[in-house]
């Protein structure tokens, strides 16, 4: 059974790496989504994607940390489908720097993106999205643990739990659901330029002994979007192997 048949989605954030995987993911459940990226995707965001299943990819340039881009995004989506039913925030950025070496343009940077663009997301999207909605929101366990160097990037993500919260309960009268998936490390490209040391530093600290596969995050964001989940809001899964679990 197709567990999101003819429902559109756009996913901010969604043509590589957890976001790529969460758009094929949802289409091959039927949805019809359109996945926006920063930069051109290799059809230069001009072609529907078949995937199997029932479902579509449309690619769409668009930069997540603009606001009025990302509005039309979600303006088009429900405007050419006569509905907006799920949206998914993944767009965000990570870089490195102690207390002693955080800048403002670091710090500014980080929150634009990863805080002030989301809030703005979600605003656009509310409008426009059908009740019994949902909204998913990419956190991480970072909000959870203090990993040197990433102070500000945890701050980023502890601001999105907190707002899910918030906006859990003032979309509550509408039906739309906001909950949040927080993902521990990652097996990306973004992963691949890290030394097997680290690798194999991290990996000791999850009792599952592997990192998280982008598929592993996009089956926890498929059940929050889906009606599976339909008594769920405010809530989030952390989808680490057990690392800041147990």
């Amino acid at each position: 059974m197709s567990r999101l048949a003819n429902k559109v989605t756009v996913v901010i954030g969604g043509t590589s790496g957890i976001g790529g995987a969460i758009a094929r993911r949802f289409a091959a459940e039927g949805a019809r989504v359109y996945a926006t990226s920063r930069t051109a995707v290799e059809d230069g965001g001009s072609a529907t994607k078949q995937v199997s299943g029932e479902g579509s990819i449309l690619p769409i340039v668009a930069d997540a940390g603009n606001a009025a881009e990302i509005e039309r995004v979600l303006i088009k989506a429900q405007a050419e489908s006569g509905r907006l039913d799920i949206v998914v925030v993944n767009a965000g950025i990570a870089e490195f720097a102690t207390l002693g070496d955080i800048g403002a343009d670091h710090f500014d940077q980080t929150f634009a993106l990863n805080v002030r663009a989301l809030v703005f997301a979600v605003q656009a999207a509310a409008v426009l999205m059908q009740t019994g909605g949902s909204i998913v929101l990419i956190g991480s366990i970072a909000d959870q643990i203090g990993t040197k160097g990433y102070g500000v990037y945890g701050a980023t993500k502890a601001a999105i739990r907190s707002l899910a919260r918030t906006w859990a309960n003032e979309l509550a009268p509408r039906g739309i659901r906001v909950n949040v998936v927080r993902p521990g490390p990652t097996d990306t490209a973004m992963f691949a330029a890290v030394s097997d040391e680290v690798r194999q530093a991290i990996t000791s600290k999850i009792p599952l002994g592997r990192l998280a596969s982008p598929d592993d995050v996009a089956a926890a964001a498929l059940f929050l979007a889906s009606d599976e989940s339909g008594y769920i809001t405010g809530a989030d899964i952390p989808v680490d192997g057990g690392m800041v679990q147990v």
